[in-house]
This record gives C-alpha cells, sequence and structure tokens, in this order.
C-alpha cells in the first residue's frame, strides 16, 4: 500500500503568518489521510501475515530550513515518526513500513506552489544545479523507483527506513535557499 497523497499548504514562511485551519488542513491530508490508509491496510495485512505499507515524505523531514511551509514540514516529520512507529509494531506480522524522501521533482503541485511562473526546464536546471550528483535530474520515474524497490522482495529486510532520494543534497548542501535565490534572478 503507497500513500503517496499530500498537499503542501499556504507557503507562509514565517509562524506568525502561518494560518491555522491550512495548517489543520494539510495535517488532514499529509498525516490523517496516511494513517487512515495503514490503518487499513493493516486490517488486511495482519491476518495475512504480510505485507507492505509505503509513504511519501519529503526532504524536509531531514533537514531544517527547507523553502517549505510549516505545516507541511511538520507533516513530513510526523510521515517519518509515524513510519517508525509502525514499523515497529507491524514487524511482527511481517509486514515492512518505510517511507520515501525525495528532494524537489517538477511536478505540476510544485511548479505551482515553490516555483511559481517556471517552465518545468528551468525548476529541473535550478534544483538540479543545487545538489551534490551532477549530470542527473530528479524525475518522478526516479521516486516511483525507489518506490517499487520498497515494496518487491528484494528489499525484504528493509523496515523502519527514510529512504532519501536527493542527490546528495540533504547530506553536505544545506544552502537551497540561496542557490534558489541567486539561480532564479
Amino acid at each position: 500500500m503507497f500513500n503517496n497523497a499530500g498537499i503542501p499548504g499556504k507557503c507562509d514562511m514565517r509562524i506568525i503568518e502561518a494560518d491555522g485551519e491550512d495548517f489543520k488542513r494539510v495535517f488532514d491530508v499529509n498525516v490523517f489521510g496516511a494513517f487512515l490508509g495503514a490503518k487499513h491496510a493493516a486490517r488486511v495485512m495482519i491476518p495475512a501475515k504480510k505485507g507492505t505499507i509505503l509513504f511519501t515524505s519529503s526532504i524536509s523531514s531531514v533537514i531544517s530550513g527547507c523553502l517549505a511551509a510549516h505545516a507541511y514540514t511538520a507533516s513530513k516529520h510526523a510521515i517519518v515518526g509515524l513510519t517508525k512507529n509502525l514499523c515497529v509494531e507491524l514487524g511482527q506480522y511481517g509486514i515492512r513500513v518505510n517511507c520515501i524522501s525525495p528532494f524537489a521533482v517538477a511536478t505540476p503541485m510544485m511548479l505551482n506552489n515553490m516555483a511559481r511562473g517556471w517552465e518545468k526546464q528551468k525548476a529541473e536546471a535550478v534544483f538540479s544545479e543545487t545538489t551534490n550528483l551532477k549530470e542527473a535530474v530528479l524525475e518522478s520515474e526516479d521516486v516511483a523507483e525507489a518506490a517499487l524497490y520498497l515494496a518487491s522482495d528484494e528489499s525484504k529486510y528493509v523496515s523502519g527506513l527514510n529512504l532519501v532520494v536527493d542527490g546528495g543534497y540533504c547530506t553536505t548542501n544545506p544552502t537551497f535557499g540561496e542557490a534558489m535565490k541567486k539561480l532564479s534572478s
């Protein structure tokens, strides 16, 4: 079962400007929706004594200072916590629970929210410039391949993992905001 739904929320960068209703709406979709999906999947998987539950988180769950709304960032941290808790609880039934935290993918949602007005190619160029792994562009297919790996028998002993798919960005490059400003000007 792959919990891949999510919304970004309003991009209020300061807590005093954050909208409480927006925060709740983001948590309802990103966290409560994922919780419900996992709950109902577990109801089927526990009696079968097997299964895999996957979540999509974000690099926002790994680093601080991302250009993301507080609600989005907090919700993605919650997904990592939910992953770890469910890994412990459901492992006894042979159920593996993992999540994937991708870097910026130039999806329509990303282009409409963070990269407003940018063409897909420009967004990909800007995002790629900020990562450590050069000559590669993160595409939605790369995230799908990570999900396929975690859902397959090839990862039969992998559970509780937050698989970061980011071209090495989170390891050594905390300057995404500055790079975005420089490259977009």
